[in-house]
């Protein structure tokens, strides 16, 4: 089952505290990794929200090729989570 998104830190629930341990225990992962593990539809939307073009060919910024974000595994409790991080805000799946 791929991992759905949950939350981006700006929105993270306060009753939950392990964000801190999330970022702080993550292991950098490749794009092709991240994308294997998550629900590609919904970060297709993310990175439409996010002004990323969706085809090289629109000409525009693919976030595959914007050297600013990176992809990170980590686990919430037992479960392995994934996100990535965006202008230091980082996007949660769970």
């Amino acid at each position: 089952m791929k991992h759905k998104f949950y939350s981006s830190c700006v929105d993270w629930p306060k009753s939950i505290n392990s964000l801190n341990i999330i970022i702080d225990n993550s292991i950098e992962i490749t794009r092709k990794t991240f994308l294997s593990k998550i629900n590609k539809e919904e970060l297709k939307q993310i990175e439409k929200e996010l002004g990323y073009d969706s085809h090289w060919k629109q000409g525009g910024l693919l976030m595959c090729n914007d050297w600013h974000v990176s992809y990170h595994k980590s686990k919430l409790g037992k479960k392995t989570v994934y996100y990535f991080s965006h202008s230091s805000i980082e996007y949660i799946f769970i």
